[in-house]
């Protein structure tokens, strides 16, 4: 500014401060400005009126964008208690001209994506300026020190409003004096366009305007500079279109810990401060025991009152002018949560941090694709929460039918906003579980998916067929045609499956070939639940499961070393299951995928590993007797056999989640194979060996390892015999009943059927 010419207001805030808000609140109604200039970028000036809006509701957040890469982006955020918000609203009130008064988006957004609220406020420099005043001031806590000295001072009832930004501007000068930028070059040509801004509004308004910006800046805001030295730190700055609408926000996102530079800790207590019109520690406490109640926690009106005792006097001990949010929490801990700490956990993530999630109003610019998920969501009946919460689906019902799709569909644009999850209710092809939790970065994902069309279900069919043309491997396009039939497109079937059959063609490797065919069963499978025409995939799928039935015993005889048995051992096992949901397309592919596992359980240069994973697989599917079992076991275990090759051979039996275990204890036989070959084994191959027995073993339950080791202190065999010579429990006769067995099994194949 020029020597000699009067100066406008400065308000100097810290950004998301109740006390902050307060106090330019108290300083705009004394000093009744004829223009307000905020620290934001100027490109939001066109949306300012719909802050006014009565469907504007904070915290939300003015987004920037490069119109040629919405994944550049950068958003500002405001709350209730924002100084900035609560300015803004100021002058709306007022009829009071206001405007952003930052660099513009358009430079800061032309070489890489921006930072949230990354704008110098304090705590968000290298040099953070509020720990450093609370260590002149004697504290090692820096929120415990804006407590006490702004958010438990009343500035309705100070003498002077402009006296705390006196003194705030007179400490940031002092630090400036000693930090400079403070580690941030970036703030020295932010703070050269503020005051081009500034010198702008004097011409139209003279010195009557206030300004209302992060405290760091005002020192440089009232520097003595000249215009041509700040045009030509503004020379040759790059340059990008970019467009800008208002997005809902999150206290969750305000928070410092969601990685947001000029975060708070406690975005919930400071819009408590911000909202109670008085005693505002008993409000909160109120608050905290109306929580714990709908959590059944037993919690009257005495805990509350001695709750407030508690507080206060943990204030006085320490000095303070009131109970700050640790002495509060201190006393809840102590009175109404018994010393625990997870009553604690739960009061700080719902009322300390909070979910609270803003509204913006259907005016507010958006793409194309935004107002049709818009539309749909509104259609169905799903609101954007920013609570994780889970939803539940019978695909069997037209409107949650209609849901999964939309959720599929938007997976596939990248914009994740329900994941799928484990069903808690039921399982099968007619159920689905969805855990929904709107971000609200996903607002610029619906931008950048913008690309691809207007509509959602337009645009998942050109990322699908964008994906299907560019896809490196086989799995990937198998697991795009599984996902294109979940979310329904099968305007997008054609062009995946032109790439399925080109790549499935050209691959010879009966790896990718395994690991492809499942994701191909499951969409068959699928796409006779939702409706959706799958017969295409038949034709690919029975080609893939050919050259698999051909090529596997070979790859598995092929030298295989550790890692590359366990992966292929995987594979046999997708194969396995894909074939079982292929099985009613093609009779004969069962039996001949029996004659693969037949193949490879009796092949000596075929790995331990897979070997008794084909064993097993052939026992449970009743194509292997006991007998057969049991020898095949004799010759893997036999002396003659490496003692690593054998526990291979137990743990692709009797491992992982395949009811190996169980096996073992009511079948006494194979039990003792393994026992006698066990203390056979030399101490020295004993070691090597041990680390692959204690994997297998394990993993099994407690109780059936528990029945084992019983079965092995008394010696295999002895539970058997004992049996044979004993009579039938009472109620049990002492064979089984064929009539009884084959009602039960009706039963159960009725009960499964019904479960979808």
């Amino acid at each position: 500014m020029s020597p000699g010419a009067a100066q406008p207001l400065l308000l100097g805030v810290r950004h998301h401060g109740p006390g902050s808000a307060r106090s330019v609140r108290a300083a705009l109604d004394a000093a009744q400005p004829r223009a307000v200039l905020i620290e934001g970028p100027p490109e939001g000036d066109a949306l300012l009126a719909l802050a006014a809006e009565p469907d504007m509701r904070p915290p939300v957040a003015l987004l920037a964008h490069a119109a040629d890469d919405p994944g550049r982006a950068a958003f500002w955020p405001l709350a209730s208690f924002s100084p900035e918000w609560v300015a803004l609203r100021w002058a709306q009130t007022r009829d009071v001209p206001v405007r952003f008064i930052d660099l513009p988006a358009a430079h800061t957004l032309a070489d890489g994506p921006g930072a949230d609220g990354d704008d110098g406020g304090a705590g968000s420099v290298p040099v953070d300026p509020l720990a450093a005043l609370a260590g002149a001031a004697g504290y090692d806590d820096p929120e415990r020190w804006w407590e006490d000295v702004v958010e438990h001072r009343d500035a309705d009832s100070a003498r002077d409003p402009l006296a705390p930004f006196a003194a705030l501007a007179e400490a940031m000068g002092a630090l400036r004096e000693t930090h400079g930028d403070g580690g941030r070059p970036s703030d020295l040509v932010r703070e050269a366009y503020m005051r081009q801004r500034m010198r702008a509004a004097r011409r139209e308004f003279g010195a009557d305007y206030a300004v209302v910006c992060g405290a760091w800046h005002v020192p440089a805001l009232r520097a003595r500079t000249t215009a041509a030295a700040d045009r030509a730190l503004l020379t040759g700055l790059p340059r990008t279109k970019v467009e800008t609408t208002w997005v809902p926000w999150t206290h969750r996102r305000l928070a410092r810990a969601g990685g947001y530079g000029a975060g708070i800790t406690s975005p919930g207590w400071y819009a408590h401060l911000f909202a109670a019109p008085d005693r505002p520690v008993e409000r909160w406490l109120t608050k905290v025991a109306g929580l714990l109640r709908e959590e059944d926690r037993q919690v009257s009106p005495a805990h509350v009152i001695e709750t407030v005792r508690l507080a206060r006097t943990l204030a006085a001990l320490r000095g303070r002018p009131l109970p700050g949010l640790t002495e509060t929490l201190e006393a809840v801990r102590a009175v109404m949560c018994d010393g625990s700490d997870v009553p604690l956990a739960l009061i700080e993530d719902r009322l300390v941090v909070g979910d609270v999630l803003g509204e913006v109003p259907g005016t507010a610019p958006a793409v194309p694709l935004q107002r049709d998920l818009t539309r749909r969501m509104r259609t169905l009946r799903l609101k954007a929460e920013a609570q994780s919460r889970d939803l539940e689906l019978d695909l069997r019902k037209d409107t949650d039918a209609a849901k999964s799709l939309l959720l599929h569909r938007l997976r596939l644009l990248g914009v994740d906003w329900g994941v799928p999850t484990a069903s808690r209710t039921g399982t099968g092809t007619f159920r689905e579980t969805w855990r929904l939790c709107w971000e609200p970065e996903l607002s610029v994902r619906v931008a950048e998916a913008g690309i691809w069309g207007t509509t959602v279900p337009g645009a998942a069919t050109a990322r699908a067929e964008a994906e299907a043309r560019g896809a490196g491997e086989l799995g990937e396009i198998t697991a795009l045609a599984e996902r294109c039939l979940l979310a329904g497109l099968s305007e997008a079937l054609p062009a995946v499956l032109r790439a399925l059959a080109d790549r499935a063609a050209l691959d010879t490797d009966v790896a990718r070939l395994a690991g492809a065919l499942p994701a191909l069963a499951r969409s068959l499978r699928y796409g006779d639940v939702r409706g959706t025409d799958a017969s295409a995939l038949g034709t690919v799928a029975a080609g893939l499961a050919e050259r698999i039935c051909v090529a596997l015993p070979a790859a598995c005889a092929a030298g295989l070393d550790a890692d590359g048995a366990a992966a292929l051992r995987g594979h046999v096992d997708g194969v396995h299951g894909a074939v079982a949901l292929l099985a009613d397309t093609d009779p004969g592919l069962r039996e001949r995928w029996s004659g693969v596992l037949r193949t490879l359980a009796g092949r000596d240069a075929v790995p331990g590993v897979i070997r008794g994973r084909a064993a097993r697989l052939l026992l449970d599917g009743g194509r292997l007797p006991a007998e057969e079992t049991a020898r095949l076991m004799g010759l893997a275990l036999s002396p003659a056999a490496a003692p690593a090759d054998a526990a291979g051979w137990i743990e692709g039996f009797a491992g992982g989640n395949a009811g190996g275990g169980t096996l073992l204890v009511h079948d006494e036989r194979l039990l003792g194979l393994i026992d006698t070959w066990l203390v056979s084994v030399p101490p020295d191959a004993f070691v090597d060996v041990l680390p692959l027995l204690r994997r297998t073993f394990g993993a099994y339950e407690p109780g059936v390892k528990r029945s084992l080791g019983e079965l092995v202190r008394r010696g295999p065999g002895a539970g058997r015999a004992r049996s044979a010579s004993r009579a039938a429990p009472e109620g049990f006769a002492p064979d089984l009943d064929p009539a009884r067995a084959d009602a039960a099994e009706a039963l159960a194949r009725l009960l499964l059927a019904a479960a979808g």
